[in-house]
């Protein structure tokens, strides 16, 4: 009665009873309907990505044609890289697709990003500007491709109207690289721009007036509230479109198969060339490796130096 008593007059909880109990079986089926939510990414992720890296980095030191069983070398196929200058000549060019592809894509999607902030919030405005990413890459490259035609091109016919000569976009080394990358920022620059799009709009708009009030100009504001508030959302789409941009294949494939000579051969194009091709899976697997290796240092990197897990945004 003294306890009951005393615990009325404090509003206290009796230490016993059955509130005070975990609820065991609660918690088990949320972690069964987790486990069930997640169960068919997992798998998938399991046997479209896990198991394949790791069977081709166990290939990456063999020897294997396809058509007799992998045969061990070691290291044999990571040394072989040194002396292969077709590896060297991709990675140059891919090198290269990447500094044209990436420094355009950028600041045209910088500059579109603005002018969506700044202008329009249209729902329809940003569905139009999103639509060439909806169009597969191959049927872009296509597109493109009779486009650019110096034969037949629409592009060629109207330089011949002004008085200009038909450029081989395609079949000249010094052309067909940076017409590779003009299509691809053409066909990713709604997204990037979407994407820069959304952490502009996580900026307070209070900060944007504060400039206004001190006599800032759009200029100024842009670089001094705008390019620092959006650092790590910029981050990630770099590391984005970088990793992006060293995994060009299908618009390689479809216009040019890696010529002229060897001026479009990007590192993605040798590899699907070593292995389906020249059957060498497993040198081809090595440098799918060191291509793996390749770009997680240059993200870490990018990561780094930009400084992504941290924000201005108060």
């Amino acid at each position: 009665m003294a306890l009951t008593s005393r615990n009325a007059r404090t509003g206290s909880v009796p230490l016993s009873g059955q509130g005070l109990r975990p609820d065991v079986n609660g918690s088990r089926r949320e972690r069964l309907t987790a486990l069930a939510f997640i169960a068919p990414a997992l798998l998938g992720f399991t046997v479209f990505y896990l198991w394949p890296t790791l069977r081709g980095l166990y290939f990456s030191f063999t020897e294997f044609d396809f058509f007799s069983p992998p045969r061990w070398v070691g290291l044999d196929n990571y040394t072989s890289m040194f002396s292969d200058a077709i590896f060297w000549n991709a990675m140059k060019v891919t090198v290269q697709y990447v500094v044209i592809n990436i420094g355009t894509q950028t600041v045209l999607a910088l500059l579109l990003a603005v002018l969506l902030h700044r202008l329009t919030r249209s729902i329809f405005v940003r569905s139009v500007v999103l639509l060439p990413y909806l169009i597969s890459n191959v049927v872009v490259a296509l597109v493109f491709y009779w486009m650019l035609d110096a034969q037949i091109g629409i592009t060629n016919q109207v330089l011949g109207w002004i008085g200009l000569d038909a450029i081989p976009f395609f079949g000249d080394q010094n052309w067909a690289i940076p017409t590779i990358a003009f299509i691809n920022t053409w066909r990713h620059l709604g997204y990037t721009a979407l994407l820069l799009f959304a952490g502009m709009l996580m900026i307070p708009g209070d900060v944007y007036e504060a400039g206004r009030v001190d006599g800032a100009s759009e200029w100024k504001m842009f670089w001094r509230i705008t390019l620092p508030l959006l650092r790590p959302i910029l981050a990630l789409v770099l590391v984005i479109t970088v990793i992006g941009s060293f995994q060009a294949f299908d618009t390689v494939a479809v216009t040019t198969a890696g010529g002229p000579g060897d001026a479009t051969r990007v590192i993605q194009y040798y590899i699907f060339d070593l292995a389906f091709q020249r059957y060498q899976y497993g040198y081809a697997s090595a440098v799918s490796v060191v291509l793996f290796l390749i770009l997680a240092a240059v993200a870490f990197v990018q990561l780094k130096l930009m400084r992504a897990d941290e924000s201005d945004v108060a």
